[in-house]
């Protein structure tokens, strides 16, 4: 393994950080584990097409990037009165024995390199718990990272019968002129019969690198739907999977990606059938241009007892110049018969037909690319149920055409 940030951490750092939220001993302990455990774990696996491996998360410099006890933001967390929406201190005042059970059920806090990175050094984060038969709208959690490296750590819990929709951004601070590391880790416990829909908005600075990983856990006849922008940074590192580990249960990826100058986007999207009538939906659209690159990686598992399964997926990516990449890697891993399932990605340019048309009947060529571009986003932002993220997504794809 190449040089590490590790080698630079100390218990007492850690020890630090814990202090300041007030953790108890049992969430320190968990911090020094991972901590211990960073010099034997490897890197997240990133995706591989034949002959080619996308990205090299092995080159990043994580010893000048991070700087475990500088961190700075301004963070907004709000929601109506009957969720808590708490920052980790005031969730471990609250709700201690909650957090105990579920941090880290979901996500494994040494499942690779980064997440442990991620549990040993996070500082910020939002807890929120939907009490059951709770029905809530408009939580909604913004981060604007002001130091040279960010770890936020997130966890939803939503109890029986109950529903919440939470709307996250994520930007990065005007004063920053430096590169910069945004690590992110949301892990979602839906309780039976519960709704969880998740969208974020990520849109940090082309400084950036941003590693984030969203996984939930759906109980019998729980949903989680998933939305995922991403705008912004000069690398990012994202997955996002849902375990659907209660008889029908569903859920549902919708992703959306604008790539230009030299990023770099890395995207996978998970679901593991292990129940009974469960349903899964994953939807991608992308761009890229100038030299921007793209890798997508989509896996639906069905595991043997998955009886009565369906699971389908689609991803495609636009590139608007010769010089930008994309490419795809959609995979079914089928162990159960009585499987409905499918799977399709393409990977293309702007149809000359249509700009010909368009440019024959008096539209400018540059003014009948945007329109070609918008409308190829159309059929995703259809399926983004939140109309405040797709207002800002449309907004924000507008604002690239314009640039």
């Amino acid at each position: 393994m190449s040089t590490q940030v590790h080698a630079n951490l100390t218990d007492e750092q850690v020890r630090q950080i814990s202090g300041d939220l007030g953790e108890p001993e049992w969430m320190l302990e968990i911090r020094l584990e991972a901590l211990e455990a960073l010099e034997d774990l490897d890197m997240p696996d990133v995706i591989r097409t034949p002959g080619r491996d996308w990205t090299n998360l092995h080159e990043l410099d994580f010893e000048s990037l991070v700087d475990p006890l500088n961190a700075a933001e301004d963070k907004d967390q709000v929601g109506p009165d009957e969720v808590d929406v708490l920052s980790w201190s005031d969730a471990l005042d609250e709700h201690e024995e909650l957090i105990r059970e579920r941090f880290g059920s979901v996500v494994d806090p040494q499942e690779n390199y980064l997440t442990a990175l991620s549990t040993t050094l996070f500082s910020t984060g939002t807890v929120v718990y939907v009490p059951e038969g709770v029905d809530a709208e408009d939580v909604k959690i913004r981060t604007e990272q002001n130091s040279r490296s960010l770890f936020n750590y997130t966890l939803v819990v939503a109890e029986e019968s109950s529903s919440v929709t939470i709307l996250e951004r994520q930007s990065t601070g005007t004063e920053l002129d430096e590169e910069q590391y945004y690590s992110g880790i949301v892990e979602v416990v839906a309780g039976e019969n519960s709704y969880v829909q998740y969208g974020s908005l990520q849109n940090l600075s082309e400084d950036a690198y941003n590693f984030t990983l969203k996984r939930g856990e759906a109980d019998t006849y729980a949903t989680i739907n998933w939305i995922e922008g991403n705008i912004g940074s000069q690398l990012t590192k994202t997955g996002t999977s849902t375990v659907l580990s209660g008889d029908s249960s569903e859920t549902q990826i919708v992703g959306a990606f604008f790539g230009h100058n030299d990023q770099h986007f890395d995207l996978d999207a998970k679901v593991w059938h292990r129940a009974e009538h469960t349903t899964a939906d994953l939807v991608t659209r992308g761009v890229t241009d100038d030299v921007s690159r793209s890798v997508y990686e989509g896996v639906q598992d069905v595991g043997s007892e998955a009886w009565d399964t369906s699971s389908y997926q689609r991803e495609n990516t636009l590139m608007l110049s010769d010089e930008s990449e994309a490419d795809a890697s959609p995979k079914l891993i089928i162990n159960n018969h009585d499987t409905e399932a499918s799977h399709s990605a393409t990977v293309g340019q702007i149809d000359e037909e249509d700009l010909l048309y368009m440019t024959s009947r008096g539209v400018d060529p540059r003014s009948a690319r945007n329109m070609l571009v918008e409308g190829f986003f159309v059929p995703v932002l259809q399926e983004v149920a939140v109309d405040e993220l797709r207002e800002d997504l449309e907004e924000l794809i507008a604002r690239r055409l314009r640039e």
